[in-house]
């Protein structure tokens, strides 16, 4: 069946100029194609280039977080993976060995051409010559810091007379000093030398140091488990005497010297040093087994030396103990260097940091960062909801009503740093200062509560991101409709049985977008943090084996703060680059991570809720 179309222009009285309107429609397929003409009408009246300009900006800021997100990923995923080991042979003769990190042109000065020794000057102009005066240089990871003092070295390639990729140059990652670049020549036991050749003293290596860096691992157990049990006790039983001896004194100055007061407190006092005196010598006894057995496995591990040579001709004795993780860099094969791979990961998870922080395992910040996370959104959302419920549905409007509301949105603007000086002064000082006093003055003047720990970094991001959520919150009331809040006033419903049963099961998907939103930020935050609790280096976790089990005084160790320590405070900014987008891309997976679990919460409530109220 054929189809007809027909076209009608309406004139419109009422528009400048009586525009056109034509209207065309297709018989039978129900489409209406509507256009507007006339004089003074333009594509800016209509808005067509502020949508072009949103969807513009728009693409242009996912380009940009794409990019982003992709350059962390890429540098973050490469950091641990093994490359092949590179000896230079220079012009001067110096030979520099290691692991390329990145390359780079540039444009080499006058003066670097002319240091070059004659033979090799004219080989190097008629070099850069053919690039225009471009030359490439490559840096170098060197290692070997105790022996040449540097981490890095630029090599440029009109300096370079040979290139090599020894067959036995070995990496060496080490607990102190870094990584050591060389040839294994030499492996002792008990002062015997067992293997003289690259291949034998690998092979030494492999059969040996796995059950030394079990040993090891005991060794550690020991030091931070079982002395540091001896020590908590020690010390508690210490604080016993000491409160004992300020009760005497407080008697002695209340009562008097000869008062029945002062010489019960004395007699305490004397008991309390008798047990003391008793337990210090079970403390000491069980102090000098533990050591006695990490002393034992030292010696063990003594027997085992390796002897490097480097590839400009130093000698290098090194205890097995002291490795961490060996391989030949230029023979591993593929499944080798994925191990190797995996195997630096396991370590960054789940290891303390080492050598400035710029090697080893983060835990301690991943503990810390997730953990202090947690107690903010406890401490947030509870006083963010009451407060915006109040304002929402209890409040009366006016003055005093609106200055709030303008208060609680100037907050979101305030500097996060303005938060932390809050906190150290509030928090710390004030409220942990009156903590110690009264419950634990035996300790002072060495405070306990009254310096930076990961409670009062805690209640100090819940104070910077409670506008988020009093916002969130009071637009999510808001969302819930009149009618139900009637219907059930009609019922006879109460008005607290109103917002229990009605609004707040309806408005809890909008909190919890409040609550991943202060989550989000919260997480990211380090300005405050650097004033009220984050340090550099913590291994001591805010949860442990002694009592009272969460020590929420303590400080701790912070993703990004520890990103702002290898990015500007290192000893080594280049060593630290390729850690700092592993981190990066940690806290971005942790921080995913955070809000992923918050929106499934998010969903349950809402099918638990909001379908349950309909």
């Amino acid at each position: 069946m054929s189809q007809t179309s027909s076209q009608t222009d309406i004139k419109n009285p009422g528009t400048p100029g009586g525009s056109r309107t034509t209207v065309s429609s297709g018989g039978g397929t129900g489409r209406i194609w509507r256009k507007t003409l006339g004089r003074g009408s333009t594509i800016s009246a209509h808005g067509q280039p502020m949508v072009w300009l949103a969807g513009g900006m728009l693409a242009i800021c996912v380009v940009m977080i794409i990019g982003l997100v992709i350059l962390v990923t890429v540098r973050g995923m490469a950091t641990f993976w093994p490359g092949p080991m590179v000896s230079f042979v220079l012009a001067d003769g110096k030979v520099v060995s290691g692991e390329i990190t990145r390359t780079g042109s540039y444009l080499p000065r006058p003066e670097l051409i002319a240091a070059l020794p004659e033979e090799f000057r004219s080989k190097a102009k008629s070099l850069l010559a053919e690039n225009d005066g471009i030359s490439q240089r490559e840096l170098v990871r060197t290692g070997n810091f105790e022996l040449d003092g540097d981490h890095f070295s630029w090599v440029s390639d009109f300096t370079v007379t040979e290139r090599r990729y020894p067959q036995w140059g070995m990496v060496v990652e080490r607990l102190t000093w870094g990584r050591f670049y060389g040839e294994p020549r030499e492996f002792w036991i008990d002062g015997e030398l067992v293997a003289d050749t690259p291949e034998t003293t690998w092979s030494a290596f492999n059969e040996y140091h796995a059950e030394v860096r079990q040993r090891w691992q005991q060794r550690r157990h020991l030091e931070r488990k079982a002395l540091g049990k001896i020590n908590h006790a020690q010390e508690r039983a210490r604080l016993q005497v000491r409160a004992a001896e300020m009760a005497a004194q407080q008697a002695r100055m209340q009562y008097g010297s000869s008062s029945t007061e002062y010489l019960q407190a004395r007699e305490e006092l004397t008991r309390q040093q008798a047990i003391y005196a008793e337990a210090d010598q079970g403390f000491r006894a069980e102090h000098a087994l533990v050591r006695d057995r990490i002393n034992a496995l030292n010696r063990e591990n003594d027997r085992y030396q390796l002897r490097f040579v480097t590839f400009d001709g130093f000698e290098k004795n090194m205890g097995l103990a002291e490795v961490v993780r060996a391989y030949p860099a230029n023979q591993l094969s593929l499944l080798n260097r994925i191990g190797i791979y995996l195997d630096r990961w396991v370590e960054f998870l789940r290891d303390d940091p080492r050598e400035a922080n710029s090697e080893g395992g983060v835990f301690p910040a991943i503990f810390g960062t997730v953990v202090m996370t947690l107690i903010m959104c406890i401490c947030v959302v509870p006083f963010g909801v009451l407060a915006a419920l109040y304002l929402r549905e209890y409040a009366k409007a006016g003055p005093l009503i609106s200055t709030i509301r303008i208060a609680i949105n100037n907050l979101a603007g305030v500097p996060s740093i303005v938060y932390g000086v809050f906190g150290l002064g509030f928090f710390c000082y004030l409220v942990g200062g009156t903590i110690d006093q009264i419950f634990f003055s035996a300790k002072l003047p060495s405070p306990t509560f009254g310096t930076g720990g990961i409670l009062w970094a805690s209640l100090t991001l819940a104070l910077l991101t409670l506008p988020v959520v009093i916002v969130a919150t009071e637009e999510a009331l808001a969302a819930v409709p009149s009618s139900m809040r009637e219907g059930s006033y009609a019922s006879g419903a109460s008005k607290w049985q109103t917002m229990q049963r009605i609004v707040l099961p309806r408005a809890m998907p909008g909190i919890m977008t409040g609550m991943i939103l202060a989550m989000a930020r919260g997480a990211g935050e380090v300005a405050p943090l650097m004033l009220v609790g984050a340090v550099k280096l913590a291994p001591e976790l805010p949860i442990d084996g002694f009592a009272p089990f969460v020590h929420l005084e303590r400080s701790f160790m912070h993703l990004g703060f520890h990103i702002y320590d290898l990015g500007f405070q290192s000893q080594n900014s280049e060593a630290a680059i390729p850690m700092v987008f592993t981190t990066t891309l940690l806290l971005i997976l942790i921080i995913t991570l955070l809000n992923l679990g918050a929106i499934y919460m998010r969903n349950r409530l809402r099918r638990k809720f909001v379908v349950s109220a309909i």
